[in-house]
């Protein structure tokens, strides 16, 4: 079996804010060439790197009713915590260590806030969204919505006191992760302790990546990735190792292309311009259901 090489490590982007509640770096797509067909099927990665909300004692921060259409939304709770609704019936508040995984396929009206608890005491909150496309023949299908608690989420140690690895989706040795997933997606929280190492195996053509969420990782002994960098992998080589130079957290992603053409436009991802257009005008005439703000 192969090294899967890093192909290039990127520092975050400047931040932008997503309401007035998510100030986030972008990382896919960007002008790093991760355009969406390089990432396929990851079409989006907003990383809310940690950052200091005061308390509030007005209207909860956050991002106000809008549609979605096509893919699926997912959310990773790391500081913080964030109140969801959507116009299927879905929604909850996913504290810290918990994962929103909301499938949008025909359309959602969906909003994100602070919780209440968080806006109140305000602190520090860290999050990642990420986008994960859905394949034509299930991009109309009904939406849905899985609240995944931390207590669900497999972790399987790692050795000799190393840390552990948290399976979101798919699989890490044989042990199957919380979501279920419309094509081959590999999602985990690899939690090292300072000098933990653990090893991977991804076929080699899935578009592999990982971010540092916390501390920092040396990549197959030799490729230093820093706190909120991006690492992308060749497709080339199956396995790589993570060890900790002190005690992290990184996120990693693996996922088969899907390779449909994609066309995207604001909140709807579709395979055709025709498509798109008729996720307007189905938008435009109440189609998604109804949300209030």
């Amino acid at each position: 079996m192969s090294v899967k090489q890093v192909e290039m490590v990127l520092a975050p982007r400047e931040p932008h804010y997503v309401g007035d509640g998510f100030k986030v770096h972008n990382f896919i797509p960007s002008a790093y060439g991760l355009t969406m067909q390089r990432m396929d099927p990851f079409i989006m990665l907003d990383y809310g790197a940690k950052f200091y909300f005061p308390p509030s004692t007005s209207k909860a921060r956050g991002v106000g009713v809008h549609p979605h259409r096509g893919f699926e939304t997912v959310t990773v709770a790391y500081k913080g915590s964030v109140a969801h609704h959507d116009s299927s019936g879905g929604g909850g508040v996913i504290a810290e260590g918990d994962v929103q995984w909301m499938t949008a396929a025909s359309g959602v009206l969906h909003k994100e806030y602070h919780s209440d608890e968080f806006s109140k005491t305000g602190g520090d909150f860290q999050m990642v969204q990420l986008w994960v496309n859905l394949p034509a023949k299930d991009k109309m299908s009904t939406p849905k919505y899985q609240a995944i608690t931390n207590a669900q989420i497999p972790k399987i140690p790692v050795t000799q006191n190393g840390g552990l690895v948290e399976v979101i989706a798919g699989a890490y040795e044989g042990n199957i992760g919380a979501a279920s997933t419309f094509s081959p997606v590999h999602l985990l929280n690899a939690k090292l302790n300072e000098g933990g190492e653990a090893s991977f195996n991804f076929p080699a053509h899935f578009n592999t990546g990982l971010l540092v969420i916390e501390g920092s990782v040396i990549i197959n002994g030799t490729e230093d990735v820093p706190l909120d960098h991006f690492a992308l992998f060749t497709n080339i080589g199956e396995s790589f190792t993570i060890k900790a130079t002190e005690n992290s957290i990184v996120l990693i992603l693996s996922g088969e292309p899907i390779k449909e053409p994609i066309a995207a436009h604001g909140p709807f991802v579709m395979n055709t311009r025709q498509e798109i257009m008729q996720a307007f005008e189905d938008y435009e005439n109440g189609k998604f259901g109804e949300l209030v703000d």
